[in-house]
Formats: structure tokens, C-alpha cells, sequence
């Protein structure tokens, strides 16, 4: 991947602005499943860079795989790539076009991630009622959201204080 030396300032503030978008989530990710040491990101990697160097930026520490996906048909290569790496969650990036919550790609991938026992974190309510495990950010109103009934499919417990979904 190449990196670009020069960026704007708009680019560099969109950073800033996404940093914080997930440290309250990787906060509660970490308290929740003290365990997690590698987080899955499934995005279009160019589209969505501001928010996979804030998920970096946000859990220190720990491993980041990202899977670049370009359209819903790279989906199944990514959950290939997922089978073989085993993450110990997989993270949406909410405003990514192609596995963003709220595609389908996401609902796919959430499913399939449940079913092998991978939970999937998201910072919207909208990411946590299409079946991630866990949400906060600002798309949550600042509240840690969870979702009972695809923690059970994946395995893992609810924090004490979520509001469940």
C-alpha cells in the first residue's frame, strides 16, 4: 500500500474528528473482552483510511487485520481471509460504502462472523440492531448498546450497563 505524503487539511481534521469516534468502543471492547489481542476491520481500505488509522489509533496494543474489500462480491474472499486469520472481533467502520453498517455486506459478514464465534462491534445502534454484539460512539448517543441474542450465537457475555437491543 502506498502511503500519501501530502494530505490536506480537511483530510487531517476528518482523522481527528474520526479518532475519537472510536475510543469510547475500543474502551468497551476492552473491558468487555479483556481476552481480544486481534480486531478485523472489513472495509474498502482507500475510502475508509481516516477510520482504520482512528481503529488503530483507538486500540493500542493490539493486532488490526484489515480486508480490502472494493464491492459486495469480495465478500466471500474476505470471509476466507477472516476464516484464516481468526480475529477475536471484527469492527465496522459505519460509513463505509461496501461493508458499512446497514449494507448487506455487513449483515452477511456479521452472520457469518456470529456463527464462527467472532463477535462484531459497531459505533452506531443501527451496526448493533442489524446484529453487532456491541456499540458505542457517537452513533449510539454515548450509550454502550448490546445486542442479547447474537452474543449468545457468538459466545461472548454483555457488560454489566449495556442497554440491550
Amino acid at each position: 500500500m502506498k502511503l500519501v505524503t501530502l494530505l490536506s487539511a480537511a483530510a487531517l481534521m476528518t482523522t481527528t474528528l474520526a479518532a475519537g469516534d472510536y475510543d469510547a468502543l475500543g474502551k468497551a471492547l476492552r473491558n468487555a473482552w479483556p481476552q481480544v489481542a486481534t480486531v478485523a476491520v472489513v472495509c474498502d481500505s482507500a475510502h475508509s483510511k481516516g477510520a482504520v488509522d482512528a481503529i488503530s489509533g483507538a486500540l493500542p496494543g493490539m493486532k488490526i487485520i484489515v480486508v480490502d474489500v472494493k464491492g459486495p462480491q469480495d465478500m466471500g474472499k474476505a470471509l476466507g481471509t477472516l476464516g484464516a486469520r481468526r480475529p477475536d472481533a471484527v469492527m465496522l467502520v459505519a460509513g463505509d460504502k461496501i461493508a458499512g453498517d446497514g449494507t448487506s455486506a455487513a449483515a452477511f459478514l456479521i452472520q457469518r462472523m456470529a456463527a464462527a464465534k467472532i463477535p462484531t462491534v459497531s459505533t452506531t445502534e443501527a451496526g448493533v440492531r442489524q446484529g453487532a454484539v456491541l456499540g458505542m460512539g457517537p452513533g449510539t448517543g454515548g450509550k454502550l448498546l448490546a445486542n442479547a441474542k447474537v452474543a449468545g450465537v457468538a459466545g461472548v457475555s454483555i457488560p454489566a450497563g449495556a442497554s440491550q437491543i
